[in-house]
């Protein structure tokens, strides 16, 4: 089921800061004097692809505007900074359809913008950057590993954790928890088949044990209207009666068929975790620590609403190219990329530990938020999981690991 694109939407449009956040006409606005120089003007594209599943929950139906906010945020946050330097960043937004997106990249490119946060799922992440090579492309919403495996590029960075980080991230704080025995059900599309995976390498990884798996068949249907309580109330029990003993269930539910139905419904009382529960998080809108307070109300105040996922990971990436910008007082994109795969990169994110890329893979390093309702239960990676290099690299694969390896 895919959500609809309104016309309104689907027209793209620029949003040039100087000091402030303006809408203008359609198209890019000459935004390719990218080079830093004396008032030097910095293009930024944001593609985000609409054609997504409609959430389970009517609570959790996107804004019009989500990620779009974000960016928004971060253009003013990098023209703060801008400003001093002479430097003027211009974002252009296109919302498409996937069959419309590498072209209207490919045009982007050609008059002269380097840098495109992407917020699309794998096949289209991957058309977009190799129809872009010059340019460097930051994923901010494809949690695929094979990313950061065999298919990784030198041109693209990846904003949005893996699913093999937020698998390790919620695998953590169960053994920290002594929460070792897992029920682990997962559906029956692609996704949810990966994300089984994840948290089965993470079982192994952190010493956990997963003491039975069961499959949730998708066989179609309005789920919402098809799923009313009364019903779900009946099967859900039925469905996970006689599982092995354990401590928790473990859903594994990308597409939100049956996942947000485990908890309180279960035939055993036990906690729920993964795509439900207890839930590894991009961003939480409860979040105060580490300053986060000060990103949630600045964000407040020019969306009129709480930052989600998508908004914070599309400003991470755009404070990612304006920091480095700024740093290096260059936009050309080989002195950007050789600068964020450097030991000198840093930036907050309002996460505990400072943000960095690992060279290998161009995976940013960073907490995973694990928060059920209103509150963040945890941050990993938890204390108690140490390594040589730094904390954050106990989460996703390692170096050793890694099938790529990316040249300077």
């Amino acid at each position: 089921m895919r959500r609809s694109i309104t016309r309104a939407v689907r027209a793209a449009f620029v949003c040039t800061l100087a000091g402030g956040i303006g809408l203008g006409g359609v198209g890019f606005g000459g935004t390719g004097m990218a080079r830093a120089e004396a008032n030097a003007r910095i293009g930024l594209v944001l593609v985000r692809d609409d054609d997504a599943p409609i959430p389970l929950s009517r609570l959790e139906d996107p804004a019009d505007d989500q990620a779009i906010a974000g960016a928004e945020v971060a253009i003013a946050d990098n023209s703060t900074t801008g400003r001093f330097l002479n430097q003027t960043y211009e974002l252009t937004v296109i919302p498409t359809a996937p069959d419309d997106a590498v072209a209207a990249v490919a045009e982007a490119r050609a008059q002269g913008i380097d840098f495109f946060a992407v917020a699309a799922d794998a096949p289209l992440l991957g058309d977009i950057a190799g129809a872009v090579p010059e340019a460097l492309v930051f994923n901010i919403r494809a949690t695929d590993d094979s990313l950061r495996l065999a298919e990784c590029r030198p041109n693209l960075f990846h904003v949005a954790p893996s699913r093999a980080m937020k698998a390790d991230a919620l695998a953590q704080y169960l053994v920290w928890k002594k929460w070792t025995r897992w029920f682990l059900i997962h559906g029956s599309h692609p996704e949810d088949i990966a994300m089984a995976e994840a948290y089965r390498r993470a079982a192994r990884k952190f010493g956990a044990d997963i003491t039975e798996e069961r499959v949730f068949e998708d066989t179609g249907g309005a789920r919402s209207s098809d799923s009313g309580h009364v019903l779900v109330q009946r099967q859900i029990p039925v469905f996970t009666q006689n599982a092995k003993r354990h401590d928790v269930v473990i859903a594994a539910d990308e597409n939100e068929v049956f996942g947000l139905y485990l908890p309180y419904r279960t035939w055993d009382a036990r906690p729920v975790a993964g795509d439900a529960g207890l839930r590894a998080r991009d961003w939480h809108a409860g979040s105060e620590a580490w300053g986060g307070a000060q990103l949630q109300t600045r964000f407040e105040k020019h969306a009129n609403r709480h930052m989600t996922g998508p908004d914070y990971l599309a400003w991470l990436a755009l404070r990612v190219i304006g920091e480095a910008v700024t740093r290096t007082d260059s936009a050309a994109p080989d002195t950007i990329r050789a600068y964020l795969r450097s030991d000198d990169f840093e930036i907050p994110g309002f996460k505990g530990l400072p943000l960095s890329f690992r060279p290998w893979n161009q995976q940013l390093r960073q907490g995973i938020m694990l928060a059920d309702g209103p509150l963040v239960v945890s941050v990993s990676p938890q204390d108690e999981f140490l390594h040589q290099r730094t904390q954050l690299d106990t989460l996703g694969y390692d170096e050793p690991e890694t099938e790529c390896s990316l040249a300077d």
